[in-house]
């Protein structure tokens, strides 16, 4: 049996996902910085969709079902009751199409530097991290085990 990857996006999965991008995150004159439909930006969550395809293209799949055609062509009152249903709906597909987004927008240089982050490696300088109240980690390590230990 073969596994073979998943075909890339259509062009019209590839327009549906750019709507989604533009209204997820867009672009501010205030802030000076693009929307997530940036052509860099979009390149960028196209090229890094990785296993995260198959659940972004049932995501753009439910938009396209909830429009009733292509969702990049949907009025702008379909368009967001459609992604207000998405988004209600949870789930892996929602998930997946939200981390391929903003993951892609915060490592863009230009966004970086807007919020007084240097766009580089996080090492091998390192990246400050102010210290939080880890008193907050005590309900997690009261926890009761979640794993059963490897036979040996």
């Amino acid at each position: 049996m073969r596994n073979d990857p998943e075909p890339p996006l259509s062009p019209a999965e590839e327009r549906d996902l750019r709507r989604v991008a533009a209204m997820m995150v867009p672009a501010s004159t205030e802030y000076d910085v693009p929307g997530a439909d940036d052509p860099t930006i979009f390149a960028d969550i196209v090229k890094s969709l990785g296993r995260d395809l198959g659940d972004v293209r049932r995501a753009l799949g439910a938009l396209r079902e909830s429009v009733g055609g292509a969702f990049a062509d949907a009025d702008a009152s379909r368009a967001e009751v459609a992604a207000a249903a998405l988004r209600d709906a949870g789930g892996a597909p929602r998930a997946a199409i939200e981390r391929a987004i903003l993951q892609c927008y915060y490592r863009d240089d230009r966004v970086l530097r807007s919020l007084n982050i240097e766009p580089r490696p996080p090492f091998p300088k390192g990246h400050v991290l102010e210290q939080g109240d880890w008193s907050l980690l005590d309900v997690v390590k009261k926890r009761p085990k979640m794993w059963r230990d490897a036979p040996r």
